[in-house]
């Protein structure tokens, strides 16, 4: 037993968990052990692991919804962190939302619907937590969390608390500025009061052109790739031949190539050979540089 999980056990006892498997915890069914996982309850748990982890010199990471996330199939070394339900609270005010990170990202949308507040429509059928949400500056049609969000919340790598404004934040196109290892906790959106009607038919409407347009059935981590500048990484991908495109287990989907799905038993050395071939195809053909929106985490090692 190691310094880190003795005080970690300590204090948390038989929650903490060893070599637990990971796949079970992403979208994509993929992924081996880690070597510790943890779930926080509370923003002090939290603090208290991240201090640990940093103080030991061990990485930690902290696994959202696990969707947009490939996990080696060897798994994650060190610590990983997930948010409890006390995380997943919502509440209003006025015209802002105060979300927990760890809230499922289509609940904050139901939420505001209800509520009659408008901004956060584009976000129907997005997967995953508000936190990681956060991080990858989640969007869709024309819209991104950037517009809305006023405040983040979280602990950094040492532990430490910290609140940041939006323009603080570095948003930028499918990305954050957030510090390095930074675990979001919370978050405030201004919104817009509206008419609840209207938002739920702009919902509907966006439910039914994703739906339309994207994968069902199989699992997968949503968009592959960001669009390129002016263009549409689908399309780009479609044109070099990878539309229906199968490894082993895992192929571009045939309805939109810029998803890869599990056919079952997928591993995640064919998604992330897959996802190198449509880079090299790409660049090759239209001197287009892909850059990936999937997150790829763990040990990948050969």
């Amino acid at each position: 037993m190691t310094e880190l999980e003795r005080r970690l056990c300590g204090r948390f006892g038989n929650r903490l968990q060893t070599g637990r498997p990971l796949a079970d915890l992403t979208s994509f069914g993929i992924g081996g052990p880690a070597d510790l996982l943890l779930v926080v309850e509370e923003v002090a748990e939290l603090v208290f692991a991240l201090c640990a982890a940093d103080q030991a010199g061990v990485p930690a990471f902290c696994l959202g919804a696990g969707t947009n996330l490939l996990v080696s199939d060897r798994g994650v070394r060190g610590l990983v962190l997930r948010l409890g339900r006390t995380f997943q609270q919502l509440r209003i005010d006025g015209s802002r939302l105060i979300a927990g990170a760890a809230a499922p990202f289509g609940r904050v949308v139901e939420t505001a619907v209800a509520a009659g507040l408008g901004g956060l429509e584009f976000g129907e059928g997005i997967p995953g937590s508000v936190g990681g949400a956060l991080v990858m500056n989640a969007g869709a049609f024309g819209g991104e969390l950037a517009q809305v969000v006023r405040r983040v919340e979280g602990v950094t790598r040492a532990g430490v608390e910290l609140a940041l404004e939006r323009e603080q934040a570095g948003f930028a196109y499918r990305k954050s500025g957030l510090p390095g290892g930074f675990v979001v906790t919370a978050a405030e959106f201004e919104l817009t009061p509206a008419d609840p009607a209207s938002l739920r038919e702009r919902v509907a409407v966006l439910r039914a052109r994703r739906q339309a347009r994207q994968p069902s059935g199989l699992p997968n981590a949503g968009s592959v790739f960001k669009n390129p500048p002016g263009q549409f990484a689908g399309r780009l991908l479609e044109a070099v031949g990878l539309k229906g495109y199968r490894l082993g287990r895992a192929a571009f989907s045939d309805r939109h190539a810029n998803f890869i799905v599990n056919l079952g038993g997928a591993r995640a050395s064919e998604v992330r050979e897959l996802v190198g071939l449509a880079s090299r195809r790409v660049k090759d053909r239209f001197d287009v540089s892909l850059e990936p929106e999937l997150k790829m985490v763990g040990d990948w090692s050969d």
